[in-house]
């Protein structure tokens, strides 16, 4: 009995121990199956994330497109794409691909000498359309080699200074090299080659699209692309030629940059092209001259909210399609300055302003040759009212330019609009009289004509310590149907010329159109038709 009682336990004895001999294999051998995934998963870690790093520092190249410097760079997305910048018009968006990474290409700069080239000499762009696929191909290749060496090398690097061994720096290489290929693979499989017929344009491209030309009716092939993309580069040359050419005026921070706008009459598609001058300009003060609507009924009360987005005081005055009824709808803008024959200091710089003393929703005054002498004795009553406040403007607001002459010698500049073209010209005791044109490119009566009438804005420069216009730049958008965008510069040849008033102290002028008519008094606002 006792015999086989210690056998009995020997044999148990001897099952606890191998039981436990197993537990502990099994123990070693789960600590070490998670030592080797932690260390793996450490080493892809790395891998990616130095690859990752060095993709990006990298992934850039300078190329010349044409007349223009472009520099091609990738950067991190979640949708992939590409994005062409070309500042200050905006961008170009392509859903050319998917992936972590999109290209981004910038213009830089134009080159005058080659643009002007590319301008004279309709050769020039037939050479162009043969080169340009070959140099954007060959910005691609250069981008991708510096991207992928420089991605491996982080790879490396990181893998040594982590795991401190060369088969840390082996593995983690490896781990990048993998990554790379997964990202090309992506890409390429998701490639679409007919997003360039579907660009998504933001900034004022978003205003004209036709910028670069028609591109829904290109075909799918390779001589396509080609075209297309000396298409936009000829039309962006021809949009900087008249800037580059001329002398050079570099704003410093100190000068005060102010928008002109005008007779923008209803159209939303202003609204969009000012917020995009404003950002890309560095806008300080907007001005518009009147005629924000179009028939100045209460329901148009409403297009006036759009002034609060752009988070810069916006000056306003009335024209003749401007009713009270929106002169209050400007003035429930935070950032609105509405200006009733008064004077306002705003953006450093003093302005006056008169409302146009019509209101002509009907379109009555379109041909009237006696506006022209009533409009000019207008302005000679407005101006009383200036002398009376006691102070001397930097800037004359009047809708009308045969209103606003009759402020020459009273400030160094006049701005108007009302006649949808824009001109300028200096009146005869040295004030400046602006005239834009119309941002909102007439609204509808725009479309009236065979041409339709272009949008145009103008940004000016000031002086912050004298007030005075240096120069300014006019902007100007083909209308509907028109292939034409043009950013021109003109500097002010003298612009601290001396302001002669008259001796009656009273300026005198002569209208834009002259008839014989004498002026009558000023309408009250009560009088005015609704």
């Amino acid at each position: 009995m006792s015999i086989g009682t210690n056998v009995l336990t020997r044999a148990w004895n001897e099952l606890r121990q191998f039981t436990a001999r197993c537990d502990a294999l099994r123990r070693f051998t789960s600590r070490r199956r998670v030592r080797l995934a932690g260390r793996v998963t450490a080493v892809i870690a790395v891998g990616l994330i130095g690859g990752w790093i060095g993709l990006l520092a990298g992934g850039h190249a300078q190329t010349d497109v044409g007349p223009a410097d472009v520099d091609f760079a990738l950067h991190p997305s979640m949708s992939g794409g590409t994005v062409i910048d070309i500042p200050p018009l905006g961008t170009l968006r392509l859903d050319s691909h998917s992936g972590p990474v999109r290209i981004d290409a910038q213009v830089t700069r134009i080159r005058p000498d080659r643009a002007k080239t590319l301008i004279d000499d309709p050769a020039a762009f037939d050479r162009l359309s043969d080169t340009i696929g070959g140099d954007v191909r060959h910005a691609f290749i250069v981008m991708a080699v510096k991207a992928t060496a420089a991605a491996l090398g982080c790879a490396a690097l990181a893998g040594l200074l982590v795991f401190r061994s060369w088969r840390g720096v082996l593995w983690s290489t490896v781990s990048a090299f993998n990554g790379l290929i997964v990202i090309g693979l992506l890409a390429s499989l998701t490639f679409n080659p007919e997003s360039i017929a579907e660009p998504r344009f933001t900034g004022i491209l978003a205003s004209a699209p036709q910028v670069v030309g028609d591109a829904k009716t290109i075909v799918s092939r390779i001589g396509a692309y080609r075209e297309q993309l000396a298409r936009l580069v000829g039309n962006m040359s021809r949009l900087y030629d008249v800037t580059s050419t001329l002398p050079t005026y570099e704003p410093d921070p100190t000068t005060i940059r102010v928008l002109h706008v005008s007779d923008i009459h209803l159209n939303p598609v202003a609204w969009g092209v000012i917020r995009q001058v404003v950002s890309q300009f560095h806008i300080q003060v907007v001005i518009d001259t009147g005629d924000l609507t179009d028939h100045g009924t209460k329901t148009e009360d409403k297009f006036a909210n759009s002034i609060s987005k752009l988070k810069v005081p916006y000056v306003f005055i009335r024209g003749n399609h401007d009713s009270t009824a929106i002169e209050k709808g400007v003035r429930r803008q935070k950032n609105a300055v509405v200006l009733d024959d008064q004077i306002a200091d705003v953006g450093g710089l003093r302005i006056f302003g008169t409302p146009d003393p019509r209101f002509t929703p009907d379109k009555t005054t379109r041909g009237d040759q006696v506006n022209a002498q009533e409009m000019l004795g207008y302005g000679r009553i407005a101006v009383q009212r200036l002398k009376y406040l006691g102070k001397n403007p930097d800037i004359v607001l009047a809708h009308d330019p045969n209103e606003g002459q009759a402020f020459d010698g009273t400030t160094p500049l006049i701005m108007s609009g009302h006649t949808h073209q824009r001109s300028t010209r200096l009146l005869p005791s040295g004030t400046r009289l602006f005239i834009q044109g119309s941002t909102g490119g007439a609204g509808m009566r725009g479309l009236e004509h065979e041409q339709p009438t272009p949008i145009e804005m103008s940004v000016l420069y000031f002086n912050r310590a004298t007030h005075r216009l240096q120069g300014w730049d006019d902007i100007r958008l083909g209308g509907l149907g028109l292939t034409s965008a043009q950013i021109e510069r003109t500097l002010e040849p003298k612009p601290d010329r001396p302001i002669m008033p008259s001796p009656a102290q009273t300026p005198s002028g002569t209208p834009l159109t002259p008839t014989p008519a004498s002026p009558s008094p000023r309408p009250s606002q009560a009088s005015r038709p609704r």
